[in-house]
């Protein structure tokens, strides 16, 4: 024991047996600790009130504004007006690319079905009309497993496969 600490520092907290013989002393913290600890509390409390209280900002406000701002940079094609393009050998030539680029995996080269339903019947379950194909391929269908094609193929190219399914499967 140190005999230059005073005796209300020096005091043994009796925990020698439950330890495996290692003493602890009841020693008050550092100021320099406790001025840190409590910085950071009060710090705390200026940050959370500045943040929820003057300045009403929140977690969910903040995604608002990311998906509004989303929202403009990339906008939802409007499967109407894509739909409006008219049908060119051209197109639809195109479109048969990027169909069996992408959508023969479900729908099969002869657009016959497989996972996905077939494209050349007159019973289509979105409607077959140009634009009803449009809207699901730019929407797609999750509940039946159809990924939303929108943000992936982009405008061009959704009017070239919606085309093209339209000319060579049937729709109405």
């Amino acid at each position: 024991m140190s005999a230059s600490l005073p005796p209300e520092q020096n005091r043994l907290l009796g925990h020698a047996a439950e330890c495996d013989g290692i003493e602890e002393y009841d020693n008050p913290l550092p100021t320099w600790w406790l001025g840190i600890l409590y910085g950071t509390i009060v710090f705390a409390m200026v940050y959370t009130a500045d943040y929820h209280f003057v300045n009403h900002r929140s977690q969910a406000g903040e995604y608002d504004a990311e998906v509004a701002a989303a929202a403009i940079t990339w906008p939802t094609p409007d499967a109407s007006a894509l739909a409006n393009v008219p049908l060119t050998p051209e197109l639809i030539a195109a479109g048969k690319a990027v169909f069996e680029s992408n959508c023969i995996g479900c729908h099969g080269t002869d657009l016959h079905g497989g996972v996905g339903p077939n494209l050349t019947d007159l019973d289509w379950i979105h409607g077959g009309t140009l634009e009803n194909i449009t809207k699901t391929i730019t929407e797609g269908v999750p509940a039946k497993g159809m990924i939303t094609w929108g943000p992936i193929l982009g405008p061009e190219k959704i009017s070239q496969v919606s085309a093209y399914v339209h000319n060579a499967g049937g729709g109405n």
